[in-house]
């Protein structure tokens, strides 16, 4: 994940118009200091951050077998959707979902 957040600080830095958002699906108590921690450490400046609950936002039917969901959007239109199943996020993925970038333009 952390490859994730700072290839869309980067994208976000060098690109004004991208605004990026990262939220968690999570109940974990911890789960708060820790993307602080990550915040502090990799220098992220140009990532929003959200915890929400494990279902998601309402509406946003987000896949549950999905470990990973990518979602950007233009004008209140899905331009790129990514769901991860679990075991899924790699390399590969990251770098798949950074070129669905190029669809913001």
């Amino acid at each position: 994940m952390t490859s994730l957040v700072k290839k869309l600080d980067a994208a976000a830095a060098a690109d004004k118009s991208i605004k990026a958002c990262v939220v968690f699906l999570s109940d974990d108590p911890e789960l708060e200091k820790r993307i602080k921690s990550l915040v502090e450490k990799e220098g992220i400046k140009n990532v929003s951050f959200g915890i929400d609950n494990p279902a998601g936002p309402k509406g946003w039917n987000i896949a549950k077998e999905a470990e990973v969901t990518a979602v950007f959007y233009k004008n209140r239109k899905v331009v790129a959707n990514h769901a991860i199943p679990a075991g899924g996020f790699n390399a590969r993925t990251v770098e798949a979902i950074i070129a669905d970038l190029s669809k913001l333009q």
